[in-house]
């Protein structure tokens, strides 16, 4: 079921006087909860994490997770709700996901009132692998071109100087376009380009070393200390498990 939320629903135990447009306080649901924002930015907090999204990362709150929300101005926030006793959740805990074209088609199409139904719908927002980190899309020109490049080319070694040069800007203005519009610093982004991409390559079998190279580290004891930093494990226990 999609909901479009300009301002939230009440839904027990959440108090109608405390929901306001900018967002609502601790609440829990008896269903799955996919949430959206094709428009603007939000923070859900789940168990004293925030996690922030917008047109590119989306969330699932598992039901009877306590969460509250906090919006920006103008945002818009769609709610895909669904029943537990026909939707088996992959996740225990709040989960952000990438929205990409094959997730994003699909909201849409349901925000008109057609699209596929729950069952097609739930396939396709729990496909992805479930450790993939989390990926915003920068928005403004200089930034975007930079990510752009970078996800064909992983490996790419520029500084955000030499990025900035290139571009005829600053240093300055592209680190805080990455901030400002990912919620993350640009080597923290290009880190976690760079593990999302190693995933695939231990998928197809290849060694942890090779596989460090190939995404742009400097070294494969930095990319297993990334590795371990940001999945809790190596990438030699992640390929057995």
């Amino acid at each position: 079921m999609t909901e479009t939320i300009a301002r939230p629903p009440a839904q027990e135990p959440v108090d109608e006087d405390l929901i306001t447009d900018d967002g609502h306080p601790t609440h829990v649901h008896d269903y799955h909860q996919f949430l959206h924002v094709p428009v603007g930015r939000i923070v859900v907090t789940a168990r004293g994490t925030g996690h922030e999204l917008s047109p590119s990362v989306g969330l699932w709150l598992p039901a009877g997770l306590p969460h509250s929300a906090r919006f920006d101005p103008g945002s818009l926030v769609v709610s895909e709700t669904f029943e537990t006793d026909e939707h088996r959740l992959p996740y225990r805990d709040a989960t952000v996901v990438n929205i990409g074209e094959a997730q994003r088609r699909p909201l849409l199409s349901r925000m008109g009132g057609d699209g596929p139904d729950d069952a097609t719908l739930f396939a396709v927002l729990t496909a992805g692998p479930a450790d993939r980190l989390p990926l915003p899309l920068p928005t403004s020109d200089a930034a975007r071109a930079v990510a752009g490049e970078l996800l064909r080319r992983p490996d790419d070694p520029r500084t955000a100087d030499e990025w900035a040069r290139g571009l005829y800007t600053s240093s300055t203005s592209l680190r805080r376009a990455f901030r400002t519009e990912t919620g993350i610093a640009f080597s923290e982004w290009r880190t976690r380009l760079r593990l999302n991409r190693s995933l695939e390559l231990l998928a197809q079998g290849q060694m942890v070393g090779a596989v460090a190279t190939r995404v742009g580290f400097v070294s494969t004891n930095g990319y297993i200390l990334a590795f371990r930093k940001h999945f809790g494990r190596t990438p030699g226990a992640y390929v057995r498990e």
